[in-house]
C-alpha cells in the first residue's frame, strides 16, 4: 500500500509539472500575439475582445465534451469567482498598457516579479511550504532574470509601473484559483475567469476605457488566435496543475517564461536575443532544468496537494 501511494505521489508530480509547463509556454505567446494585436486596438478595447473570445473558446469546449454541468458550482465560491475575475480584468488592462509601451522581451523580464508575489501570497495566506532545493532553483532562475533586466531600466516608466501592477492583479487572481479548484473544475473555473473578466471590462470600455474596434484584420487574427493560446488554452493546463501543485510550485514555473518569450519573438518577429539575453537565458534555464530534476528525478516530494486526483 506505501509503495502504490508513493507512485501516486510521484505520478502527480509530473502531472503538476507537466501542466504548468504546457500553460506556461501557451501563455508565453501572449507576448508576440497580444503586442502586434496592440499596435491596432487600444489596450480597454483588447483586452474585452482577447477575454471574450476565450470565454467563449472554453464554454464551445465544455459543450463539444459534454461537460456543461461542470460549471454549476457551490454558492460560497460565487464571492470568490467575482474576484478572480474582477483581478483578470484589472490584470489585463494594466498588463497589455504596460506591453503597449515596452518591448515583449523586456515585459516578460518584468513579470518575473509576478511568481515571486505569487510565492509569497501562497505562503503566507495559503500556509504552503517549499523545499531548499526548490527555493534555491528559484533563486537562480529570479537571478537570470535580474542580469537580463540590468541595463534596461531605460524603458518607459510607465510601462514598468504599470507591468508591475498587473503582475499583483495576477497573483490575486492566481490564489483565488488555486483556494477553488478543489470544489470547481479547472475547465469552469478558466470560464468564470474569463466570462466575469469580460463584463467588468465591458463596462470598462463603456465608461470610456476604450472604444476603438477598427483594427487591421492582423490584428484581429492575432488577438481570436491568441485569445485560444493564451486566456483560454494556458489555463486550463495551469488550472490543471494546481490540482496536484501548491501555488508556489506553479509560479515557479513561470520564471522560466523570458525563454519562451524569446524564441516566440524570434520566430515570429525575427528579433535576435541580445549576448545579456542569452547569457541571462542560459542561467533561467540551468534553474529550469535543476526544478524539472526535483520533480522527475525520482525523488521523493512531500506535497499533500499530490494526493488529489
Amino acid at each position: 500500500m506505501r509503495a502504490v501511494q508513493g507512485t501516486r505521489k510521484i505520478s502527480g508530480a509530473r502531472k503538476g509539472f507537466f501542466y504548468a509547463l504546457i500553460g506556461n509556454v501557451l501563455v508565453s505567446t501572449n507576448f508576440v500575439t497580444a503586442k502586434h494585436a496592440l499596435t491596432g486596438f487600444d489596450p480597454g478595447s483588447f483586452s474585452l475582445v482577447w477575454t471574450a473570445a476565450a470565454a467563449v473558446y472554453t464554454l464551445v469546449l465544455l459543450a463539444v465534451l459534454g461537460r456543461l454541468s461542470d460549471l454549476a458550482i457551490p454558492r460560497r465560491a460565487l464571492p470568490r469567482m467575482i474576484v478572480l475575475g474582477a483581478a483578470t480584468a484589472a490584470g489585463m488592462v494594466l498588463g497589455w498598457a504596460g506591453l503597449a509601451r515596452l518591448d515583449p522581451a523586456f515585459s516578460a523580464l518584468l513579470w518575473r516579479f509576478a511568481p515571486v508575489i505569487t510565492m509569497g501570497l501562497g505562503v503566507f495566506f495559503l500556509k504552503e511550504r517549499l523545499t531548499l532545493r526548490e527555493v534555491l532553483a528559484a533563486a537562480v532562475m529570479v537571478a537570470g532574470g535580474l542580469w537580463s533586466v540590468g541595463g534596461r531600466w531605460e524603458a518607459v516608466a510607465g510601462g514598468v509601473i504599470l507591468t508591475l501592477a498587473s503582475c499583483l492583479a495576477n497573483a490575486v487572481q492566481m490564489m483565488s484559483a488555486k483556494q477553488e479548484v478543489a470544489q470547481v473544475h479547472p475547465d469552469a473555473l478558466v470560464f468564470y475567469r474569463t466570462g466575469i473578466a469580460t463584463i467588468f471590462l465591458a463596462l470598462w470600455v463603456s465608461a470610456g476605457g476604450g472604444s476603438d474596434f477598427d483594427a487591421p484584420g492582423s490584428c484581429w487574427a492575432a488577438t481570436l488566435v491568441g485569445g485560444f493560446l493564451g486566456p483560454c488554452a494556458s489555463f486550463l493546463f495551469t488550472f490543471r496543475a494546481y490540482r496536484y501543485w501548491d501555488l508556489s510550485r506553479v509560479a515557479l514555473m513561470a520564471t522560466v517564461q523570458p525563454l519562451w518569450v524569446a524564441f516566440f519573438t524570434f520566430l515570429f518577429a525575427g528579433a535576435v536575443p541580445t549576448a545579456r539575453d542569452l547569457s541571462g537565458g542560459a542561467v533561467i534555464l540551468t534553474g529550469a532544468v535543476w526544478m524539472g530534476w526535483i520533480h522527475l528525478g525520482g525523488k521523493k516530494v512531500e506535497d499533500p496537494a499530490l494526493e488529489t486526483p
